[in-house]
Formats: structure tokens, C-alpha cells, sequence
């Protein structure tokens, strides 16, 4: 057993991780077995692959499990840790799977956290900075409610993380489960799908194939970028805390998309000329977090800036992203 200032943690944990084979649950299932624990992945593939954990071969301490947690589920050994990740979380998924997106927030939020409470396990839930929506204060700290559309096309995903987010603090109230909630602002890094409508794999994968670079709208509209690696850290010390409030976690640069598309093309030497496209529905404007309280309660703030996290993700993954990729 390790003490920490939060209280006793086993020396090797069981986490597990929902959303497990997605891009970022498969990072934090790999930092999570390179920190010596073991990790249950559960992922029913909807919109994961089996090719991010593929390279993990280690069947003492790694298995995967193909259900969809909008059904009831169980696991019969002992789990310290819940990570729960899975949701469909890119415009191409939940405008696909708008219905889905919705069961996942609300069932597979409430049948994971059912699985926590059974386990005495630590739970945490990976919401999002889309319940700011179209945010009206700038930058974005854990106490604004925000300014969301519930019935815009958005509304899927964005009301499913702040329902998700409700049920985790009432069930902590209520039922005594040991809950956190991060926010996840814009993340990137490999394993990203080519195809997913994201902005970072869009550009690079039109940079690399030297074809236009779409921008939505006039590309004015900021984002804050942070490199997987810096997030899969923020997650577990927030994981590894007492705290059950919101907490944002991202990189506070911010940089508009037309600063990115030129970065992009810098990176790649491409010769693309960037090209403009009407800017989808309740798109916002502008999102950078405010990390005041992670900086000072987690000890934690990114280390990766944009330009060298570009170049990794480019190292890590140019073949996939020019190609085409996996699912």
C-alpha cells in the first residue's frame, strides 16, 4: 500500500477503464500498465478499435471485454479504479449516433456507477468542455453553467455529459460512491481516427496528401489543444485525489484554427492552400480552459506545446493519417 496526502492507495490497483480501445482510453490504458496496475478495457467497439490495444500483450495484467454499457454489466473481480470514458465523443459519432449517445451518457453512466458503488471502487467520469457549450465567459472555470443548445444537433452529446455529470454527484450524495468528474478540453495526440471531423487529424490528414485544408467559417474561432500524454496525467492524479467537483483539464494556449492550419502546413512542408466552409451549427466561438484549480489541487498543468505535440502525433501516426487509418 502506498499513503498519499489523499488517503491509502493499493500499490497495484485494477482499473477499469470504459471506452478502453477508443484514443484516449487506450493512452490511459497504457500509462495505467506502464504505472504497474491492472486494467480491465471494456469497449464494445462502436466506435473504438481493436488496433489500439492490439500492441498490448500482457493477459495477466490486461483483458478486454466486448460489452455495451448501455446494458447491465459486471465484472466478478475486485476494481479499485472506474474510468469511465466510453461515449461516442467526435461530431462524425454522435451526429451518427445521436440516440446512442444519449443511452451511453445516461445508462452506461448509471450502470458503471452502479459497478463502483458494488466495488467501493473510485469512479471517474470523463465529461467534457462542451457542457459550456458556446461559452459566455472566457476563459472557462469549473463554476459557469454555460450556454448550450439542449436541441440543437450538439444537444446529443453535450446534454448526455451534463446529465452524466448530475447522476455522478447524486449518486456520491446519496449513495456514498467515491466520484470525480474532469472536464476534457480539445485532445490530440495518435490514435486519432483520420476521419473523426476533428480539426487536428482534418488538417494533417489534408496536409499530408497536399489537398486543401478545410477551415469552417472564417477560422477566427479558438480552441486550446493538449497533447494525450499531458491529459493521461491530469486524469489519473485527479483520479488518484479526494476531489469530487468538476475539474477542467487541458492546455490554456489558445490558438484559432487558421493559426493551426498554418502550423499544420509548416510541419508537413505541405503546399495545401486552405479553403473556407460554412461553420456547422452551434459551433463556439471560442474555448480555453481555466486550470486554476488543477494547477493548485493536482499539482498538474501541460507540459507539451502545440507545435512539438503536432510534430509527435505527425512521427506517431503520418502513415495512418495519410492512408486513411483504421475504425
Amino acid at each position: 500500500m502506498i499513503w498519499t496526502r489523499w488517503g491509502i492507495l493499493p500499490t497495484v490497483a485494477t482499473c477499469l477503464v470504459t471506452g478502453g480501445a477508443g484514443f484516449l482510453g487506450s493512452h490511459l490504458c497504457d500509462e495505467l500498465l506502464a504505472r504497474g496496475n491492472r486494467v480491465i478495457c471494456v469497449d464494445n467497439l462502436e466506435t473504438g478499435s481493436l488496433a489500439n490495444i492490439e500492441h498490448i500483450r500482457d493477459p495477466e495484467r490486461f483483458m478486454h471485454l466486448g460489452i455495451d454499457i448501455i446494458e447491465p454489466y459486471f465484472v466478478e473481480e475486485p476494481v479499485d479504479f472506474v474510468y469511465h470514458l466510453a461515449s461516442p465523443e467526435t461530431p462524425i459519432d454522435y451526429l451518427r449516433l445521436p440516440l446512442h449517445t444519449l443511452k451511453v451518457g445516461s445508462y452506461g453512466t448509471h450502470h458503471t456507477l452502479g459497478l463502483a458503488k458494488a466495488k467501493r471502487a473510485r469512479f471517474l467520469i470523463a465529461s467534457t468542455s462542451e457542457v459550456y457549450g458556446d461559452p459566455l465567459e472566457h476563459p472557462q472555470p469549473e463554476s459557469y453553467w454555460g450556454h448550450v443548445n439542449p436541441i440543437g444537433p450538439r444537444g446529443v452529446y453535450d446534454e448526455a455529459k451534463r446529465y452524466a455529470e448530475a447522476l455522478t454527484m447524486a449518486y456520491h450524495r446519496q449513495q456514498g460512491v467515491d466520484t470525480s468528474i474532469v472536464r476534457i478540453f480539445n485532445t490530440y495526440g495518435s490514435r486519432m481516427r483520420p476521419h473523426d471531423g476533428r480539426a487536428i487529424p482534418t488538417f494533417l490528414r489534408q496536409a499530408l496528401a497536399n489537398r486543401p485544408i478545410t477551415v469552417f467559417g472564417d477560422g477566427s474561432q479558438t480552441r486550446s489543444f493538449c497533447f494525450v500524454s499531458d491529459l493521461i496525467r491530469g486524469l489519473i492524479a485527479l483520479a488518484e485525489s479526494g476531489y469530487h467537483n468538476p475539474v477542467n483539464v487541458g492546455n490554456p494556449d489558445e490558438f484559432s484554427l487558421l493559426e493551426l492550419a498554418d502550423a499544420v502546413r509548416e510541419l508537413t512542408g505541405s503546399a495545401s492552400e486552405i479553403i473556407y466552409e460554412a461553420l456547422p451549427v452551434d459551433d463556439p466561438k471560442q474555448r480555453k480552459p481555466d486550470i486554476t484549480l488543477a494547477r493548485e489541487l493536482l499539482g498538474w498543468s501541460p507540459e507539451v506545446p502545440l507545435r512539438e505535440g503536432l510534430q509527435r502525433t505527425i512521427d506517431q501516426s503520418g502513415i495512418e493519417l495519410l492512408v486513411g487509418g483504421s475504425h
